[in-house]
């Protein structure tokens, strides 16, 4: 009895310092990697603290509340200022609470000392603290309308190139993939949008969505006509090339009406300038060295009589 138990206590220790060795000392994974080249040395690039602050921008944005409705709202916004980023939602909202928090902060430091009375003070902080937590959603406004600018200002060139693919028997998706490609240094927002519209098109979707998808991302309206003509040629199997004529010559005619209309009102406009700069420094030069002289001569001469 006392054999069988003294090989059986040798087996399990001997099983142990067997496992053991193999875990700690043999590796047998790391050599056979070793031995067949499978493994990767991977080495963890240096970070840049830009990267660690906008991840602290991200987990602060994901700490926000935020109602569905304005998120698909501010996703929208984002989209339309060129944002496209899968985390721009939370690094947005990350934003709006450091502002919100950071700038009142700055402010109270600030008029610690100032002679003011308690109510300014409050009043200070309290509008720091809305251009902290507004200011950002105000920042992303300017550049959707900058961005639907660039659009709206590159469309007629997009317009007239398409105008050309087309006639020279391109297809219609060839015809944008070519534009996008002209217009990628010239004009590069409207490059952009084709482009996605291209990859939607290759992805499987239909022409009809990944026009309305083109509108949506950009909410140019004049962008918004054009996919509509392109949408009812489409489906009522008219002329892609004499549509986008017609269209092209609409624009041309509906520019030169804007540009009759700002000259219009040019004159309207320069009476404000003229009146407080202009006027104010034609009396100086005109009437300045007479006042100069009345006041040399003809006052003293006054005077002595």
């Amino acid at each position: 009895m006392e054999f069988w138990i003294t090989a059986l206590l040798f087996a399990v220790l001997a099983a142990l310092m067997t496992l053991v060795g193999v875990r700690l000392w043999a590796r047998p994974k790391a050599v056979v990697d070793r031995v067949t080249e499978t493994a990767v040395e991977t080495r963890q690039a240096p970070r840049h603290p830009s990267l660690a602050f906008r991840d602290l921008l991200r987990r602060l944005g994901a700490l926000l509340p935020a109602s569905p409705k304005d998120v698909t709202v501010m996703q929208r916004q984002l989209i339309r200022a060129g944002v496209r980023n899968p985390g721009a939602l939370k690094t947005f909202y990350g934003a709006k609470v450091i502002l919100g928090g950071l700038l009142p902060l700055v402010a109270t430091l600030a008029l610690a000392t100032a002679e003011l009375t308690t109510e300014r003070k409050m009043i200070f902080v309290l509008l720091c603290l809305l251009t902290g937590f507004f200011g950002p959603n105000q920042y992303v406004r300017i550049r959707v309308r900058r961005r639907q600018k660039a659009v709206r200002r590159a469309l007629p060139n997009a317009l007239d190139l398409l105008v050309v693919c087309v006639e020279s028997g391109l297809g219609l998706d060839q015809a944008v993939m070519q534009v996008a490609k002209d217009l990628e240094n010239a004009h590069p927002e409207i490059s952009q949008e084709f482009a996605l519209m291209n990859l939607e098109l290759r992805a499987g979707k239909r022409r009809t969505e990944a026009l309305r998808n083109l509108a949506d991302r950009t909410g140019v309206d004049d962008l918004r006509k054009l996919v509509a003509v392109l949408i009812q040629a489409d489906r009522f199997g008219t002329g892609v090339a004499q549509s986008l004529r017609t269209h092209s010559e609409y624009m041309r005619v509906q520019s030169r009406q804007k540009a009759e209309e700002k000259a219009a009102k040019l004159g309207v406009k320069l009476v404000f300038p003229i009146f407080f700069c202009i006027l104010p420094s034609l009396f100086v030069v005109t009437v300045g060295p007479v006042v100069v002289r009345i006041v040399r001569e003809l006052l003293p001469m006054m005077q002595n009589m």
